[in-house]
């Protein structure tokens, strides 16, 4: 069984949600043999009601989704959703990924009507375009004005102090991340 991790942001986690919310994500455990703590934000944010889960899967493996609806219901039911259609979409990347056990054979049903429609036959990502440039050393803030200046919703540096790669982004939400490398 799953261990689940449920906040809340503007909504309360009453039993009963909490309970919806470990039944209805937790279908998506079926494709796996091992499941990490599977975390699950629900926010109510201007009327809408916003899921975000993210299970890990094995294998550094992360399912990630995140549905808005006007209902918390729904929209958890639309990210259950979503995150068997990336399992489906993408069944034969992982298991070519997890080729020594690890992905059920639920996640090759054939014969499921929901995901029919779904082409499996690309073998891999298409590239179309790739940048080469040199990456310098600076501060966060520095790097944050330099994706700014660029009008790029990310930019990679290296980082001034630890030598390292690191990545900063611009969040959904208008705020900014950092991606850090390292062991």
């Amino acid at each position: 069984m799953a261990t689940f991790t449920v906040r809340g942001k503007n909504i309360e986690i009453t039993p009963s949600l909490r309970e919806y919310v470990e039944k209805r994500v937790g279908k998506v455990t079926k494709y796996f043999d091992h499941v990490g703590e599977i975390t699950v934000l629900l926010t109510v944010s201007k009327g809408r009601h916003i899921v975000e889960v993210t299970v890990p899967v094995g294998g550094g493996v992360l399912l990630r989704g995140e549905e808005a609806t006007m209902d918390m219901y729904t929209s958890i039911d639309l990210v259950v959703e979503k995150l068997e259609r990336q399992v489906h979409k993408q069944k034969t990347k992982l298991a070519r990924r997890f080729r020594h056990g690890g992905l059920k054979a639920e996640a090759f049903k054939e014969d499921d009507a929901a995901f029919e429609k779904l082409d499996d036959t690309e073998d891999e990502y298409p590239v179309v375009k790739t940048k080469r440039f040199v990456v310098k050393p600076m501060d966060v803030q520095e790097a944050i004005m330099q994706m700014n200046l660029l009008n790029h919703n990310f930019f990679v540096f290296r980082d001034a102090q630890t030598e390292e790669v690191n990545v900063v982004y611009r969040r959904k939400d208008g705020n900014y991340g950092l991606i850090e490398s390292g062991n």
